[in-house]
């Protein structure tokens, strides 16, 4: 299996098929580069080189005990896109990776990526503060992380059954297989990177990320999103970039790369080709 090994000794997994314009995927917390087999075999039908990472303590890649936070993660994301040598990338990020993608380009500059796209993504920051009262309480953090403690596999079964996918609303059928899918990527990962990751995920502010970045961007919410709430995610994140597009959905779910891959990649290859 291909790795990169990172500055610190970590061994992230990545997957790299085809050849073109190359399109870099950041998955979400807690899952791992398999959330986007969707896109992946969409894009790759389309022309385009296909790369995909198993965020570190995640997957396939070491479960290593520190280095979750966003630093990291953009560092990690930065060695994969030099072992690989890309130019012109496309960086698309889901959730936790679209702060993960924010982070990487304003850590790490605009020289190799031509577009973005934030997906669902948790920036420009989710936890509650003084400065940002739209944001969900610490608390409601801290339950995720306890739930995950007590008993990971429960909670990984009730996540994906509920509120990830919308199953949980009125008139929307289940699907266990996509259940069962999100409950075995989130089983491979290391229990104390997802712990550290909800730190990660909620508390990192990325409002400088977002102000420096001046490639294209695409920010794709839900109005319905019951993970990442949409009012202070989203609409903030496009207003914040320089050259940022707002893509507003009505009554789609957090994880609707997954539930509705079609219009999501239709609209992500529109994006790409405009």
């Amino acid at each position: 299996m291909p790795f990169v090994t990172t500055p610190d000794g970590v061994e992230i997994f990545y997957k790299d098929w085809g050849t073109g314009q190359p399109i870099v995927f950041s998955h979400g917390w807690p899952l791992s580069a398999d959330d986007w087999d969707a896109q992946l075999l969409f894009f790759l039908q389309h022309g385009y080189r296909v790369i995909a990472h198993d965020r570190r303590g995640h997957g396939r890649s070491t479960q290593v005990g520190d280095g979750h936070d966003m630093d990291h993660y953009a560092d990690d994301l930065a060695a994969l896109t030099a072992h690989l040598d890309l130019h012109d990338a496309v960086h698309v990020g889901h959730s936790t990776g679209g702060g993960e993608v924010a982070r990487y380009l304003g850590r790490h500059g605009e020289d190799r990526v031509a577009k973005a796209a934030l997906i669902s993504a948790v920036p420009p920051l989710m936890v509650q503060t003084d400065a940002n009262p739209g944001g969900l309480p610490k608390s409601v953090f801290d339950d995720l992380q306890a739930q995950l403690a007590a008993n990971r596999s429960q909670f990984y079964r009730d996540l994906p059954s509920g509120p990830f996918y919308g199953f949980n609303r009125p008139g929307v059928e289940a699907s266990e297989a996509v259940i069962q899918n999100w409950w075995r990527q989130g089983m491979m990962g290391g229990a104390k990177a997802h712990y550290d990751g909800v730190v990660a995920f909620s508390q990192t502010d990325f409002t400088e990320d977002l102000a420096k970045i001046t490639v294209p961007v695409l920010v794709m919410h839900s109005e319905d999103d019951q993970i990442v709430p949409y009012a202070d995610a989203g609409p903030l994140s496009a207003e914040l970039l320089k050259n940022g597009t707002l893509k507003t959905y009505t009554d789609f779910p957090h994880g609707m790369p997954t539930t509705q891959a079609d219009t999501i990649n239709a609209d992500l290859l529109a994006f790409l080709q405009g």
